[in-house]
């Protein structure tokens, strides 16, 4: 059966020899398409732009110990026995081994900055970064934020003389300009590929901050942290995630947006970690029965539905029940814009917030906090927060912690616990199951779930260990059953 899934696109031990390379490029036929385009409207060759830029983007490769599974039980034996070290010896192998993983990354500063995936370099022991020529070096991690999937290495270049890429603004892409990506799919090393702007502000359930890029310009594993490029030559994406049916590009490929990037590397580097602006609110969809009630003319907005008593909301004069419809004089069109708009805020910042109150606007001044702080600080409680929820890409859904006001605007008694399913990716392993927004998780096999992070923690020990999938226990309207997840076909 064939899946259609969220894939992020690093190759997790890829590596095709020249013997491989060229029957496998000789099997492919060449077909010519032809189309009503007037050839003024699109570039006669990217190859000038190709030769600039090819030199900056750089290949990673990763090496990872993955636990295989459980510990063997072993036999107990007296001291000094000489069957004591064996065992020991026997059970130390058999229970880790090494994986390697190739991406894509790109150089934005001469003295060696590289800009990739989180999810490329996550966890590992050893990073390899290769330039164009082939040249390597080892690099170390600057800083890197899971939120956004965005890390940051440094290389020692020595005398090698680099070259550098700068970020665009995205904000300024349109839907059908052209994009050119650049990385190393399936390990073969710097490949170029050209596309469209297929859409803008993509959530596709991969965290609180989603704001990525659609392109058809062909992505597959291991363009992963790779540049998406504008015709001006700026970085104006990072190449993260593919939609698709077997693992191989079909024309639906995802880019982090590079004002979302720039922002993020730059906090990355220049404090080797985020540093987010901070509202205090727990906030909900607006749905049309809900503007409804509340006398609005349209479904928009972000509804507040608690505030935190310490945060900079509750001093702001933000209330329970207020819809935050601009932030900083930027539309909130639907809920997941105001945690990245905030989130993109300068910490300190005195902020114009105009809220709907009892059917009339008004506007309040709120000074934001750090969530970063926050966090440390243990202000933020156990309340809906962007912090409590988990994405599994390889399964295709979202976790939140459940609590009492998620709990009352599910129905739910407010005494219920557990961890409730938020979001489930269309054509995921999760949605083909049956999977829906709302169900409760018991258990993760036979054991209970505690939390979100908890789970989190059980689902990734099981993908490292190569398991097939998971087995939950899901609650819907009151009735409990077991369900098997399967991971996406990597």
């Amino acid at each position: 059966m064939l899946l259609r899934m969220l894939r992020p696109t690093h190759n997790s031990g890829a590596h095709v020899g020249k013997s491989f390379v060229r029957p496998m490029v000789m099997a492919f036929a060449i077909i010519f398409v032809s189309t009503n385009l007037v050839a003024s409207e699109r570039p006669d060759s990217f190859a000038d732009q190709v030769e600039k830029l090819s030199p900056a983007v750089v290949n990673i490769s990763t090496t990872t110990v993955v636990n295989d599974g459980q510990a063997m039980d072993m036999p107990q034996f007296p001291p000094g026995s000489p069957f004591e070290e064996f065992f020991k010896n026997f059970g130390d192998n058999n229970r880790q081994r090494k994986a390697q993983s190739l991406g894509s990354g790109f150089i934005i500063d001469d003295d060696g900055i590289v800009v990739t995936n989180y999810h490329v370099i996550e966890n590992a022991e050893e990073i390899r970064v290769v330039l164009a020529d082939e040249t390597s070096f080892t690099a170390e991690v600057l800083g890197q934020d899971q939120k956004t999937d965005i890390a940051v290495l440094k290389i020692d270049p020595g005398d090698t003389k680099l070259t550098a890429v700068s970020f665009g603004d995205s904000d300024k892409l349109r839907v059908g300009d052209w994009v050119l990506a650049i990385g190393n799919p399936f390990g073969l090393g710097g490949t170029v590929t050209a596309g469209i702007v297929s859409a803008r502000g993509r959530d596709i359930g991969n965290g609180p901050y989603d704001d990525f890029i659609q392109t058809d310009a062909s992505i597959n594993r291991g363009n992963s942290g790779g540049p998406l490029f504008n015709t001006d030559g700026d970085v104006i994406g990072i190449n993260t995630a593919i939609y698709s049916q077997s693992g191989g590009s079909v024309g639906i490929g995802f880019a982090i947006s590079s004002n979302l990037a720039e922002r993020v590397a730059g906090q990355l580097i220049e404090f080797g970690q985020t540093r987010r602006g901070w509202l205090g609110v727990y906030i909900q969809e607006v749905t049309p029965d809900i503007a409804e009630s509340l006398g609005l003319d349209d479904d928009i907005g972000a509804l507040i539905s608690s505030v935190n008593e310490d945060g900079p909301a509750a001093k702001g004069g933000i209330q329970p029940g207020d819809v935050i419809v601009k932030f900083g004089g930027k539309p909130i069109e639907k809920m997941r814009d105001l945690p990245r708009i905030v989130a993109e805020t300068d910490i300190g910042a005195k902020v114009k917030v105009e809220l709907f109150r009892q059917g009339k606007r008004e506007t309040v001044t709120v000074t934001l906090g750090e969530l970063e702080k926050a966090e440390l600080a243990g202000v933020i409680d156990n309340g809906r927060n962007q912090s409590d929820d988990f994405s599994f890409g390889s399964l295709g859904f979202t976790v939140t912690n459940l609590n009492a006001a998620l709990a009352q605007e599910l129905g739910l008694d407010s005494d219920t616990t557990g961890v409730v399913v938020r979001e489930v990716v269309p054509g995921s392993p999760a949605a083909d199951k049956g999977l829906t927004v709302g169900d409760i998780l018991r258990r993760y096999g036979q054991r209970p779930i505690d939390d979100a992070a908890s789970l989190a923690k059980d689902i990734k020990q099981a993908e490292e260990a190569g398991r097939s999938g998971v087995l939950l226990l899901i609650e819907r309207e009151g009735r409990e059953r077991f369900i098997q997840i399967s991971f996406a076909k990597k």
